[in-house]
């Protein structure tokens, strides 16, 4: 085996020191790295000498401490350093945010509109507009952006390009193209791609997963808006598939020979559980109800007794089930997350969820599936976007700290 270059030493250094102090319950001391690394202490000290410097890393206040001698410092992620911005292109509404390296969201705003009648160039330029507000906002706050991620409701490729958008008429659409010469969104630094494009229910996933100590290892997250889509987590990862396609849950067919739906198949889940479809079901008309109050709406009926907004999301939560039971059949996951809409709606959508899982699932008799709203609700994709980007800086804090010297 080749020796080992002083530059990948380095680097390989930085990234153990900054993920044990990201993972960290407590903020730990240079002494307490030094013990679980293995490095020496003078090691540890000339690295986080350069987490400090690239504003990675800051001191915390000591706790205080019972006896003699001097507590020692212990050291957080900086929540004035690098930070990510999160994009979101929905059939109904824009959104964007701002999350600093320590997770805290530091900016969110939402752009609520109905985007099937727009070209994915006109829609894009909206979008814009709101990332040029976000990136204000950050610098205002003395966050310097490391870069973006953009979450779309659709088949995304490496390249960037939404292959399809079924719910937005989208297809084979060069989303980076579009947005050339957009600053923070195009410019590339040290190789390093400023955008990132996916799913928007892998973001989602990946926020949910990062959200709290709480989240389980494997789990599968349902975003319910217009359409429906799922995030599959496995031992901790995002589970992709072969082309980075997995997870369209919402055109798993629930009645085989049921309604038309826009991918062109026949009974797709989202055509009796997604929003639309719990609406009409509920005697609500789409144009009658803005699209931010949707699922509260539903909820306030629903509390209120409503027989039709009940029957609606039962209905919904039936057929949603029916989708939920062949992936826990397939996978063997023990978890499920309602995401987006769904996660005020929860209440009322996980007895028929679980009723359906129940009567399928074969195992369901020794391994019950527990059934639970996201922890970050609706806005789970936007800051699973920008999540990534500040991850992606954990993980490889080497790269930041060139472009900041």
């Amino acid at each position: 085996m080749g020796a080992v270059r002083q530059g990948s030493l380095r680097e390989l250094n930085l990234a153990v020191v900054l993920g044990r102090i990201a993972a960290a319950e407590r903020p730990p001391s240079r002494a307490d790295l030094a013990a679980e690394t293995g490095l020496t202490r003078a090691t540890v000290s000339a690295v986080v000498e350069d987490l400090i410097t690239g504003r990675l890393v800051t001191e915390a206040e000591p706790a205080p401490r019972a006896g003699a001698g001097r507590p020692a410092r212990g050291l957080v992620l900086a929540g004035d350093g690098p930070a990510g911005l999160g994009l979101e292109v929905n059939v109904d509404y824009l959104a964007a945010c701002v999350v600093d390296l320590a997770g805290r969201v530091r900016h969110h705003t939402v752009h609520r509109a109905d985007l099937r009648p727009l070209s994915p160039a006109d829609a894009l330029t909206r979008l814009v507009a709101l990332a040029v507000r976000a990136r204000t906002d950050a610098a205002a706050q003395g966050l310097p952006l490391a870069g973006a991620a953009l979450a779309v409701p659709g088949l995304v490729d490496d390249a960037g390009t939404v292959r399809l958008a079924p719910n937005l008429g989208w297809r084979d659409v060069p989303v980076p193209a579009l947005l050339a010469g957009h600053a923070p969104l195009t410019e590339r630094v040290d190789g390093v791609p400023p955008l990132v494009v996916d799913n928007e229910a892998n973001l989602a996933a990946l926020g949910e997963l990062h959200a709290g100590p709480a989240a389980p290892a494997s789990f599968l997250h349902i975003t319910g808006e217009v359409g429906i889509g799922a995030g599959i987590v496995l031992d901790g990862a995002l589970f992709r598939g072969t082309r980075g396609w997995s997870g369209e849950i919402g055109h798993i067919p629930v009645r085989p020979e049921g309604r038309p739906c826009r991918c062109g198949g026949r009974g797709c889940l989202e055509r009796y559980a997604g929003q639309e479809a719990i609406l009409a079901a509920a005697g609500l008309a789409e144009a009658d109800l803005p699209a931010d109050t949707a699922a509260t709406r539903l909820a306030e009926l629903a509390e209120a007794g409503s027989t039709a907004a009940l029957d609606a999301l039962h209905e919904a939560g039936t057929a949603l089930g029916v989708a939920v039971a062949a992936v826990v059949n397939l996978l063997d996951l023990d978890t499920v997350v309602l995401g987006g809409g769904y996660a005020p709606l929860a209440p009322w959508l996980r007895p028929p969820v679980l009723a359906e899982i129940s009567r399928r699932v074969l195992t369901a008799a020794w391994s019950p599936v527990t059934v639970r709203p996201a922890a970050l609700g609706a806005d789970a994709a936007v800051v699973g976007a920008a999540g990534s980007v500040v991850r992606r800086i954990i993980a490889w804090p080497s790269g930041w700290l060139a472009r900041a010297a």
